[in-house]
């Protein structure tokens, strides 16, 4: 099918009508900029996913009741400290920082979502996060999304940004968004910190549906080490900016808008498994022909988390048995004589026949790519999935063995 957006070159969260952002040094963060707002100049619909985590974050706690109203037009994020695991004062603290914002743009506090990312078990450092919050509304601009962007990162080497756009009705829909993530990274409804916005005109149920949609096959299907975060938020707003009529199911250009909001999901997915922390590949591990779709996906997720193939990947170390052993440990209806194994179209495993040497040999050249693709035939039914992953390399211990020292 032919795709009916156009990507937007260095696109991002405000690339869509009516939509400003901002990035600031607000001080949370030694020589560099920590903290971000986004906001619509007129009043927006919302839908928002949030972690599955049963020690969900202040924060989350607080965002669930500002998207359950269907109604927001603004987001502040703070790096540093993930207010998760402070009590009754942590969510103090995310109720005065929703204050503070509210003053600061002339908005509702209940039209503000407040998210944090970083340590957990650590207290705002509200002495800086209130002063912040003042001069990252003042700096607010049509071209602040790349300086959003960067403000959000935490062990993020790179800012992640995307937008793509399609015609409607003689005008265009904008879709864009803003993410971060490194690690801890494997979602369940949503992962990271992610704002997605469009000038589309779209009511708040509607856009819950389109939500659920695009995460399924985006941010529900990446992984770098299997373990999820306490803040995981994942917000959609719309606020009509573009002028169009309403969109929704069955009416012109609702397919359209869920390809485009699809494909801006996945790219920012794909972009955290690229700056996995530590990561040197980026793999794709592909399922098909499984009983059923959760075969597919359990067979996929339990591959792409498996400590000893990511090790494998890592090391170039051209080790199939981690694939087939970690398919028939997934739960996945599965037999040996039914299950063939490919390397980028290498077949080093065919319903019992194990690789040549030769396969092997081309199968060690194809592990040392920065890239590629793992695919499993399970054979025994008609169901396929995906799930994105990243190598476990030594500069991930790195990182987390002196996270907070």
């Amino acid at each position: 099918m032919k795709t009916r957006f156009k990507w937007i070159e260095g696109g991002g969260a405000t690339s869509a009508r009516g939509w400003l952002a901002s990035g600031v040094a607000a001080g949370l963060k030694a020589n560099r900029t920590d903290m971000a707002i986004l906001c619509s100049d007129r009043p927006a619909a919302c839908a928002a996913l949030f972690t599955s985590n049963n020690v969900p974050a202040a924060p989350v706690v607080y965002d669930r009741a500002v998207a359950a109203k269907g109604r927001a037009r603004a987001a502040v994020v703070n790096v540093g400290c993930a207010n998760a695991c402070t009590g009754r004062a942590g969510y103090a603290d995310t109720v005065r920082t929703g204050k503070a914002a509210a003053r600061a743009l002339g908005l509702p506090a209940d039209e503000i979502f407040v998210c944090s990312t970083g340590t957990i078990g650590r207290r705002l450092p509200m002495d800086r996060i209130l002063p912040g919050v003042a001069l990252a509304a003042k700096a607010l601009s049509p071209d602040g999304g790349a300086a959003a962007a960067a403000a959000i990162m935490t062990t993020d080497t790179v800012p992640k940004q995307a937008a793509a756009s399609f015609p409607l009705a003689g005008g265009r829909v904008t879709v864009g968004g803003m993410c971060k993530g490194s690690g801890m990274i494997c979602p369940n409804l949503a992962t990271t910190l992610i704002f997605l916005t469009t000038d589309a005109k779209v009511s708040a149920a509607n856009l819950r549906r389109a939500l659920k949609a695009s995460v399924a096959h985006s941010f529900n299907r990446v992984t770098v080490d299997g373990d999820q975060s306490t803040n995981d938020t994942c917000a959609l707003f719309a606020n009509g900016a573009a002028g169009l009529p309403a969109l929704a199911p069955g009416k012109p250009g609702w397919d359209a808008f869920v390809e485009t909001l699809s494909a801006v999901a996945l790219s920012l997915a794909k972009q955290i498994v690229m700056d996995g922390e530590g990561a040197t590949k980026f793999v794709t591990v592909a399922v098909e022909k499984a009983a059923t779709p959760a075969d597919a996906y359990a067979a996929a997720r339990a591959i792409a988390n498996s400590p000893l193939f990511k090790a494998a990947c890592y090391g170039g170390d051209p080790n199939w048995g981690r694939v087939i052993a970690a398919v028939g440990n997934s739960g996945a209806r599965c037999a040996e004589l039914k299950t063939r194994i490919s390397f980028d179209g290498v077949r080093v495993f065919d319903r019992g026949k194990i690789a040549s040497a030769e396969a092997n040999d081309r199968l060690a050249a194809v592990m040392k790519k920065r890239a590629f693709e793992v695919r499993v035939s399970l054979g025994v039914g008609r169901f396929s999935d995906a799930v994105y992953t990243s190598d476990l390399s030594h500069g991930y211990v790195d990182i987390n063995a002196d996270y907070t020292t």
